[in-house]
């Protein structure tokens, strides 16, 4: 008796973990997913990803970029968001809205959020790229449905590499190109748990005041 009502709660557990997956763990699901795409999508040649990189801004705050794609034809700095539901936004709202189930719940502009990344990306990379060369890319996967017009950079799926794929013209050469992977190699925070746990930290502390 008793290993069965250890097996039914071992059971639940299973289920709430799969069909209930924490914030946390959907965002991961998502990102595993843009890397999929990366690696099926982009030839090694011209692209290179870089995946959960986090940069100390100031003492008091980082900043956790998904993914840095950098190529022959510019940087792309990826946002992804793993959300079902309706999705309403624009480029100019601080807030966007997901709809799902008959609820609403908001969230932060995304674009805003990548501006954050990309200014990052602009002082650490000042002596090797123009500011034009660095591009924001958000990326939506799960299922979700777009309600207002999005920009031109807000795509879902593995559409994202289309937008990629349309920058022809070459900016930089393959040496440049591992000048950019080695400096941010070496300017990211060691990948651990330890790292996120501080950035979720930051986060919390700067949204509080």
């Amino acid at each position: 008796m008793l290993l069965l009502i250890l097996f039914l709660i071992i059971a639940i557990l299973l289920a709430v973990f799969v069909f209930n997956p924490s914030a946390k763990t959907k965002g991961k699901r998502g990102e595993k997913r843009v890397i999929a795409h990366a690696e099926k999508h982009l030839d090694e040649k011209n692209y290179t990803i870089l995946n959960n990189y986090t940069f100390k801004i100031n003492e008091q705050l980082t900043t956790q970029i998904d993914h840095i794609v950098v190529s022959r034809f510019g940087v792309f700095v990826i946002e992804t968001k793993n959300y079902q539901g309706w999705i309403f936004g624009n480029e100019h709202q601080k807030m966007w809205t997901q709809k799902l189930y008959q609820k609403s719940y908001q969230f932060q502009n995304p674009l805003h959020q990548n501006y954050r990344h990309i200014k990052t990306l602009q002082h650490l990379l000042s002596d090797v790229i123009e500011p034009e060369d660095l591009h924001s890319v958000v990326v939506f996967v799960g299922e979700s449905t777009f309600k207002t017009v999005m920009p031109n950079n807000v795509l879902q799926g593995q559409a994202w590499i289309n937008y990629v794929k349309s920058f022809h013209e070459e900016v930089m050469s393959s040496v440049k190109m591992k000048r950019i992977c080695q400096t941010l190699e070496k300017q990211a925070l060691v990948k651990s748990r330890k790292t996120d746990a501080e950035h979720v930290r930051n986060l919390k502390k700067y949204h509080a005041k």
